[in-house]
């Protein structure tokens, strides 16, 4: 039975576009199976997915963050500024309902995604500098995520910056720091061992269920403003791993830097910001679509663009094996 989950487990890891993408159909003609997907349940949901990824964090993680503070440094301002303000200037370049409005913004001003590090891995980056970023952009999230919200979307629509700030104490560093302690302490044991391989299928599980819950709670709102609300996406993720790749190389990094500066800009936290947009913006259901939706594309974006790495790859060593 064991290794049925651990294969179950690794398929979804691979298919995580699919198994979201799934998940959202499936609640859009049966709402049924997902209405228990809100409120609390919701960021217990998603507490459950951000404790996964601090249960995958060690001791040697951190110290990564002390042997490259200038890779870190640098990602970090590229996270919260390139993000956030590509959401703003698309708001009002593209004369964004307030709805659409605030949840792209709160997408920008989320921290990084935690499927960056898998993309970042499948695409030959630097996978230390990516769980460094996530770490650090995530943890840096408590405060900079409601600043940025009251700063950014403040002329759209009220924010409680301190509310926001305590949900997100709540489901981010609450429970990564429960399973990095953990991993710390148990992370010897075989027991915890044979458990850390179902973390990746119990996130996507998690990141399906919340979507789930936004389409079976919110579909009708996609019927009504789901072109405008794609678009919005697509540029604003698009754009972020273009300027997050020359950001990268501006700053004199290698391919592998680059390619993770790339994934870790443009892929975004959506999960959180689904949850959050659901919490503090009841009345505005476009905002936590406009989440979700963000949610499932960066997952298929990122499969899209490590791909597209990896090609680049083998045409560069084509000529070399046949001169």
């Amino acid at each position: 039975m064991y290794h049925v989950l651990i294969t179950i487990s690794r398929f979804l890891a691979s298919y995580t576009p699919h198994a979201v993408i799934g998940a959202g159909v499936l609640a859009f003609f049966l709402p049924i199976l997902f209405n228990w997907v809100q409120g609390d349940t919701q960021t217990a949901v998603l507490g459950t997915i951000m404790l996964t990824m601090g249960m995958t964090l060690s001791a040697d993680d951190f110290r990564i963050l002390a042997k490259r503070p200038f890779d870190i440094l640098i990602g970090a301002v590229a996270q919260y500024t390139i993000m956030p303000l590509l959401a703003f200037g698309l708001v009002h370049l593209l004369h964004l309902p307030r709805g659409i409005a605030v949840g792209l913004i709160l997408v920008g001003c989320s921290p990084g995604g935690v499927s960056s590090n898998i993309m970042t891995f499948l695409c030959h980056g630097d996978v230390a500098f990516s769980v460094g970023m996530t770490a650090t952009s995530t943890l840096l999230a408590q405060f900079l995520t409601p600043l940025l919200m009251l700063y950014l979307a403040g002329e759209v629509v009220a924010v409680d910056a301190r509310a926001m700030f305590h949900s997100i104490l709540r489901v981010t560093l609450l429970p990564v720091s429960l399973g990095f302690l953990l991993n710390l302490v148990l992370g010897k044991t075989e027991g915890y061992r044979k458990v850390l391989p179902l973390m990746p299928g119990i996130s996507v599980l998690g990141l399906g269920c919340i979507v789930g819950g936004v389409i079976a709670h919110h579909g009708h709102a996609f019927l009504s403003s789901g072109v405008m609300i794609f678009l919005a996406v697509l540029l604003h993720n698009g754009l972020g791993y273009a300027l997050g790749f020359l950001c990268g190389q501006v700053t004199g990094m290698n391919e592998a830097k680059k390619r993770t500066l790339s994934i870790e800009v443009g892929m975004q936290n959506a999960g959180l910001a689904t949850v959050l947009a659901g919490k503090h913006f009841p009345l505005l259901p476009e905002a936590a679509i406009a989440s979700a939706v963000s949610c499932v594309w960066h997952s298929i974006s990122g499969a899209i663009l490590a791909g597209l790495f990896l090609r680049k790859d083998a045409c560069i060593e084509s000529p070399k094996t046949e001169a």
